[in-house]
Parts: structure tokens; sequence; C-alpha cells
């Protein structure tokens, strides 16, 4: 027990001192950031504890350091006068105010080995924070106002979207941002229209005809795409996706009989044993011993095996309705197997073996019909078609 507590105590020590190294090389290499937090998380969780000590004094460094480097760069990206920077000073703002936030509920830190308390100066950002804020945001409104106005081509309006929805982010309600955003959107959405063809000369089940085109239940991540299988007068589509359902064979109703003739030694009563002289044995009771008697039994053992198969093949394509070119094309196949094993017998039962015994309990099922069959199929083409959807990209 004391081994394996020393052993624990030394592999902690080793890992609070692998992680000062790291914070320590991390001031060292001006990855300021990374020691403050590897600090404050330590310290977090006991900061009078006397091995933590060296994160206070990491942390104090740090701080300084990266203070003093931001502030830096804050006045030469204002100085520069370029708004472009507009986001990257309002960032940085928000960061050394982030950073202060968390440090102050762990003061106050003392320094034991110094006699001293860690000196961390916090400065007022409100004002700054503020007066970036709205230089950003109304660089963004007329960036992203330009770019909706003067757009020439989808990504123009998606690149405004996300001008916009920053905006939103960070000023709620300005303007008529939430309009815009509307606007930016509908007209950023590549809108696909969806045909279904049956080149089967078979009836497809209305069922499965439904939730193919139901793509609400493919779960697509695409935020730009729209897939309409009801073309809507007032869309100006940009792609084509026609899905061609062009075989579909169906096996006939089979059953077929394999017959087992099965035997099997069971117990038939009792004998009681007896010796060399013909007397009746006893166990040191004075019982008699008894033997068991076994005989051959069998029966015939029947196993029927109703089968029947659908197989649906098709086609789907994209097609660029701008240009007439057809973008992609993609085999698309299913295949639903119902299978239904039953049994029965004549002669001794007891002749089966256990693991075929239930198979006597199951009787004969009608066959599923020939549309069941299609539309239980449809499941691997429903597969199939979102896996098509997901891996299809249209810019």
């Amino acid at each position: 027990m004391k081994k394996t507590i020393l052993f624990i105590s030394i592999i902690s020590l080793f890992a609070a001192c692998s992680s000062v190294k790291q914070a320590q090389k991390s001031i060292n290499t001006g990855n300021y950031e990374n020691a403050i937090h590897t600090s404050i998380d330590n310290l977090a969780k006991n900061k009078t504890k006397k091995a933590n000590q060296p994160y206070i004094v990491l942390l104090e460094q740090a701080y300084i350091k990266h203070t003093e480097r931001e502030l830096e760069r804050i006045d030469f990206l204002e100085n520069d006068e370029n708004p472009a920077h507009y986001e990257a000073i309002y960032n940085s703002y928000v960061n050394l105010r982030a950073i202060q936030n968390k440090i102050k509920p762990l003061l106050p830190l003392f320094i034991i080995e110094e006699n001293r308390q860690a000196n961390f100066e916090f400065n007022d950002y409100q004002d700054a924070i503020i007066d970036s804020k709205d230089d950003l945001a109304e660089f963004l409104y007329d960036n992203a106002s330009n770019l909706l106005t003067n757009a020439t081509n989808k990504q123009d309006y998606r690149k405004a979207y996300d001008d916009f929805e920053y905006l939103d982010k960070i000023e709620p309600g300005y303007d008529d941002v939430k309009y815009k955003l509307e606007e930016a959107y509908a007209k950023g959405l590549d809108y696909i229209s969806v045909d279904l063809v049956n080149e089967t000369e078979q009836i497809i089940p209305a069922r499965l005809e439904e939730e193919l085109l139901n793509f609400d239940i493919y779960g697509l991540e695409n935020f730009w795409t729209k897939y309409h299988n009801n073309p809507q007068a007032d869309v100006i589509y940009d792609y084509n996706m026609k899905l061609a359902l062009r075989q579909i064979n169906i096996s006939p109703e089979r059953i077929s009989e394999k017959q087992l003739v099965k035997e099997r030694q069971v117990k038939d009563g009792y004998k009681y044993a007896v010796n060399r002289d013909g007397s009746i044995v006893k166990d040191s009771l004075g019982n008699k011993v008894k033997i068991d008697k076994f005989k051959t039994v069998s029966c015939n053992f029947y196993e029927f095996t109703q089968f029947k198969t659908a197989a649906v093949s098709g086609l789907v394509q994209f097609t660029d309705l701008k240009t007439k070119q057809q973008l992609s094309s993609y085999p698309l196949a299913s295949e639903f197997i119902f299978e239904h094993i039953y049994a029965n017998y004549e002669g001794d039962k007891r002749a089966i073996d256990n693991d075929q015994l239930s198979l006597l309990k199951v009787k004969a099922i009608p066959f599923p019909s020939n549309e069941q069959m299609v539309y239980d199929a449809g499941e691997d083409l429903k597969a199939g078609l979102k896996s098509i959807l997901r891996r299809q990209k249209f810019d």
C-alpha cells in the first residue's frame, strides 16, 4: 500500500513539473495565452497549494507580457486606419477583458518565496470594446450591404450572409440586419428540383415514393441547399436531380423442403445392477443400485423454408440547369430477402435436437405482397440515396 501511494505521489509530482515546464516554455516562445490558461487551470484547483506556487509567478509574467503585446498590436492597427483591422481590434479588447475576468476570482495570490502579493494591473476596456464594436458593426454592415447589392454569384450572397450573421451576433437588432440576412440567405441558396421517374413498368408503392422524396428524413446538413420535389413557380432552380427507377425484379414465391432422419439414444427406465453371481448389488446404505436403460428412437424431421426476393435498381443524375450539363451520375440498388423457416415431424419427438425443437412452434405464414416487398427493398434504397446526397457538392 505504501509503495502504491509513493508511486502515485511520484507520478503526480512528475506531471506537475512537466506542466510547469510547458507553461514556462510557452512564455519563452511567446505563447502567453497558453501559459495563462495553464496557470489559471492549476490555481483554480488549489491556489494555496505549495506545489502550485510556480504557476502564480508564471501567471504574473505571462499576463504582463501578453497585455503589453496586445496593446502594442492594437495601437499599431488603430494607427494604420484600415477598416479591415476593426475585427482584430475588437477581438483583442474582448480577449484582454476575458483574461482579466478569469484572473480576478483567484485574487489575492501570494508569492511565498518573495513574500509579496502577485501584481496584476487591470484596465477598464469597456469604452474601447464599445467603440471598436461600433466601428466593426458599421464596417460589417456597409461591406455586407455592398455585397448584397452588387453580388455577381451565390458566393457573394453567402459572404454577405456571414457578415450579417456575425454582426447580428455582436450587435443584435442592428438596423435592418434581420431582413438583409433573410435576403442574403434566399439569394445564396442552391435550389434543386427533383424528379422521380418510374421506368420499370411496375407500380411503385405510394408510401415508398413519398418517403424517397421526403428530404427531411435524410438529415442533410448542407445549409445552402434546398431540394424541391414539387417545383414552385416563383423559384429559379439551379440544378435538377433525377431519380430514375429502372428495374424491379421480384422472384417467385418458393417453399423448399429438407428432410432429415433423426436418431437419438434416450433413457427408457432402469434395471438393478447385479454381480457375477446374479445377486442384486446394494450400496453402503443397503439401497439397490439402479442402472439407466437406453433405447434408440427416431423420427423424420421436415424443415421448410419460404423464400422470396425483391431487387430494385436505378440511377441518380444531377444536371446544371444553366449550362444543361450533367454534373454527376450515381447507380442505386437495393435488395430485400424474405425468408421464413418452420418445421414439423413424424415419429418420436425425442429424437430431435434441442436447437431444432423451436422450429416446431413456428408455422407457415403468408408471403408478403409484391408491393410490400418493393417497399421493404426501399429501406436500403433510401440509405443509398442519403449517402449520394451527402456526397454531392454543387460548388
